[in-house]
């Protein structure tokens, strides 16, 4: 069985992008999985490709492949900076509109810490919690969850850095689960052709109807 059509997000000779879902592994880690990772997925109907970009479990979003070893090799030699942009439900109100979180974090090959740049862009605030547009070029383990969990305000039902209590009352409000994290948009300079290829994915289905139940709990209370 072939992925569907509608999660292909972008297909070219070089690259292959595609929407994750939420609670799908990229490439297969330690212990049993109840599913086919999305790169064995698509292997078999895109043999050849590596992911370019990983995403967490329970993140959505996109994720790039480049399409065989080559593609791939040309890609680590140059390192394009791709711009990653993330949407995302923050408790609490954020203090400032933007802001730039710059806590270090441990670096994916185990060698102590290294510098971690998050920049953030308050797009909305209600009170309990704020969405959030959310740019980073490092990819520091966890980076998102982990420099707003220090910023004081983690994730919205987030499983691991979160706030329990915090959770579990938003969860009896509103009946949504998931942790809202989605990598909305990608960019970088193509190394072959030198053109810039701009990937977006809208906001999954469930994400969208969280917004709206907690805009409109947010005006009922203001009101």
């Amino acid at each position: 069985m072939s992925i569907h059509p509608s999660r292909i997000l972008f297909q070219d000779a070089h690259f292959l992008a595609v929407h994750k879902l939420p609670g799908e592994l990229v490439v297969k880690g330690k212990g049993e999985v109840g599913k086919l990772p999305l790169l064995d997925f698509l292997k078999k109907e895109f043999p050849g490709i590596h992911p370019l970009n990983r995403l967490d479990f329970d993140t959505s979003g996109i994720v790039l492949f480049a399409r065989n070893r080559a593609v791939l090799q040309r890609m680590l030699e140059e390192k394009p900076p791709m711009r990653k942009v993330y949407r995302t439900l923050v408790i609490k109100d954020l203090p400032k509109d933007r802001g730039e979180i710059l806590f270090r974090l441990p670096s994916r090959a185990g060698k102590g810490d290294t510098d971690a740049l998050t920049r953030y862009r308050v797009l909305a605030r209600f009170g309990s919690c704020s969405s959030v547009e959310v740019e980073i070029q490092t990819g520091r383990h966890h980076q998102i969850r982990r420099h707003f969990q220090m910023l004081g305000h983690p994730l919205v039902n987030d499983p691991l850095y979160g706030d329990k209590k915090w959770n579990r009352r938003f969860i009896e409000s509103t009946g949504f689960r998931k942790m809202f994290l989605h990598a909305a948009e990608l960019s970088f300079n193509d190394p072959f052709s030198g053109k810039s290829i701009k990937i977006a994915d809208p906001l999954p289905e469930v994400f969208g109807e969280a917004l709206k139940k907690i805009q409109h709990t947010h005006r009922s209370r203001d009101s």
